[in-house]
């Protein structure tokens, strides 16, 4: 099922690798960024696994809605990892060790063509809270799409009238082009999101 609401327009995508390893340590780095960074609120935020020769580990990507604010938080990036060793792309301009610069443009480029990357912070992400409907998730957030793990691909999706828990933790994909929240059936003939959280929702002091 997809959404009326519609993620795309003009997005400038920062790459960046500080070294995480896991998907809970990447989600951290994205709300501590989003912070410090102080990154408006059409931001959407997303962690890519990155397996070369040389860097094995999550980076993390941020769509910002226009170049100045990109350009912007490129520039207040040092400052805000100061002490650890960051790698950041931006178009042409990059900055940081080699390796990590090119991880973080793997996770650019990756973001920048919507084919891959788990969104973390993305608009009404705030309104996925308990148990809400399909519907609410399609009208509420960026998320364009929604199906259920095992359906065929192509289909019209869950009834928007089914019930989701969300169990505050929500972590759409980009897939096609569309970001994309899988879910899985649960307890009581309800719905929740395929990812569990591991073992309570990430960042939790961040909400």
């Amino acid at each position: 099922m997809s959404a009326p609401h519609d993620a795309s327009g003009v997005h400038s995508v920062l790459g960046v690798d500080a070294g995480t390893a896991t998907l809970r340590e990447a989600d951290h780095l994205i709300h501590d960024l989003v912070e410090r960074l102080d990154l408006p609120g059409g931001t959407i935020a997303c962690t890519h696994l990155i397996r070369t020769a040389e860097r094995r580990g999550t980076a993390v990507s941020f769509a910002l809605p226009g170049v100045a604010v990109a350009e912007s938080a490129f520039a207040l990036l040092p400052g805000a990892t100061e002490g650890v060793d960051v790698g950041a792309a931006l178009g042409e301009r990059a900055y940081g060790p080699a390796v990590a610069v090119r991880a973080a443009a793997l996770a650019a480029a990756e973001h920048t063509a919507r084919q891959g990357g788990r969104a973390v912070v993305f608009p009404g992400a705030d309104r996925l809270t308990g148990t809400v409907t399909v519907a609410d998730v399609l009208a509420l957030t960026s998320v364009e799409r929604v199906t259920v793990l095992g359906t065929p691909a192509g289909g019209q999706g869950p009834d928007p009238v089914f019930p989701v828990q969300t169990r505050d933790h929500v972590r759409p994909e980009w897939r096609e082009g569309a970001l994309t929240l899988v879910l899985v059936p649960a307890a009581g003939g309800t719905l929740a999101p395929f990812e569990v959280p591991n073992p309570t929702p990430c960042c939790a002091v961040h909400s």
